[in-house]
């Protein structure tokens, strides 16, 4: 976190409680640094009923540190902004990142908005990133904990959104956060940390989806195009996805290895698996990106030439490992990455994110350009 000291006319903070133990130790660091805080939790679109009982355990760490506690509902807007984008994307045959749109369009823009307009100077969250300030520019570094980074998710924002932003954590690994708390006695400290994708808890992604698209079944084939079973319906599955639920038989095969989704075809309703997780088919050099935004774009102002190729580090998912890469601008606004080795389990709709190739002196960890959504 680069602003680290608190100016003598306190600035006044509104940290995102999510009910964890993250955003809690984010609070209390906040708090012994100087800062006006106040604690809000961001009541959304919930299938299982867990956001009353993360509302509680937010409201219980405000109420140990003492400090004001609010409410703000955007569930309407979650619905419409996350959901609806989720849902769309997976019925047009993509695998979108609903983590992604919600610090996009909530935690970063309806919060940070509102936050703004009751007095605030900044937000703060518990996300394990880094933020630094250089030649009046922002950018986001990679977390102390590279097991917990989430820059990945982030890649949204903006120089007016960063400005106004605090992480706390970045500086430290989930362990010693773990210790902060309850060095604190903060009521989460012995909170596990939350699974899969946020609005659904216990529920299962697939029985979610079939309220919104309705299951039907379609062949699977292998690579060689050899009918192998049946499926639920092709839009419910994703690259690289192992546990297909669906009625299979490996024809003249005496080896059982793991199958594996390796395309799929929406308008066939076809689904194509691999078999081993080395299979060739499970693996791409390069791809397209749309909806490309850099973080700052000052960094990559000498770049904005249709042709020009810039070196990076890259990463198709969560907490996969960089991997160096060439980022190509052609035109129509798209951008292409080339991988330097084949990538496994690309899925189109999912976030492609960059690095800078390199460590800039003074810096604390990689700083990330950018990112886009794969096609």
């Amino acid at each position: 976190m680069s602003k680290k000291v608190c100016p003598e006319q306190k600035r006044r903070v509104f940290v995102g409680l999510s009910g964890g133990v993250d955003s809690s130790v984010a609070t209390y660091l906040l708090q012994k640094q100087g800062y006006d805080i106040t604690g809000v939790f961001i009541r959304s679109f919930n299938v299982d009923g867990c956001a009353e009982r993360d509302a509680e355990d937010a409201r219980r760490a405000a109420a140990h540190l003492g400090v004001p506690f609010y409410v703000f509902d955007f569930e309407k807007e979650y619905k419409k902004e996350v959901v609806e984008y989720m849902v769309v994307g997976y019925r047009s045959g993509f695998t979108p990142n609903p983590d992604v749109m919600c610090n996009k369009e909530i935690k970063f823009g309806l919060f940070l908005k509102k936050a703004l307009e009751m007095g605030a100077d900044y937000i703060a969250t518990g996300h394990y990133v880094r933020l630094a300030e250089r030649e009046n520019a922002f950018s986001l570094l990679e977390a102390r904990d590279k097991n917990k980074d989430q820059s990945y998710f982030l890649w949204t924002l903006t120089q007016e959104q960063l400005k106004h932003c605090l992480f706390p954590i970045g500086d430290y690994v989930k362990p010693e956060v773990r210790r902060i708390a309850k060095e604190a006695g903060l009521p989460t400290a012995e909170k596990k940390d939350s699974q899969g994708i946020c609005f659904l808890g216990e529920v299962e992604l697939d029985e979610f989806l079939k309220d919104y698209i309705k299951p039907k079944k379609g062949p699977v084939v292998d690579t060689e195009g050899r009918k192998m079973g049946e499926h639920m319906g092709a839009q419910f599955y994703t690259i690289g996805q192992r546990h297909l639920g669906a009625k299979i038989q490996i024809p003249n095969t005496k080896f059982q290895k793991p199958l594996y989704v390796a395309d799929k075809n929406i308008n066939t309703n076809t689904l194509v698996v691999a078999l081993g997780s080395d299979n060739p088919a499970l693996f791409k050099k390069e791809i397209e990106l749309a909806d490309t935004h850099f973080i700052n774009p000052k960094l990559v102002s000498k770049f904005q030439v249709i042709g020009h190729k810039l070196s990076v580090f890259a990463r198709v998912r969560y907490r996969q490992p960089l991997i160096p890469a060439t980022l190509i601008k052609e035109e129509g606004g798209k951008y292409k990455l080339i991988f330097s080795k084949p990538v496994k389990f690309v899925a189109p709709g999912q976030s492609a994110v960059f690095y800078e190739a390199g460590f800039l002196a003074g810096l604390r960890g990689r700083r990330m350009l950018g990112g886009g959504i794969i096609l």
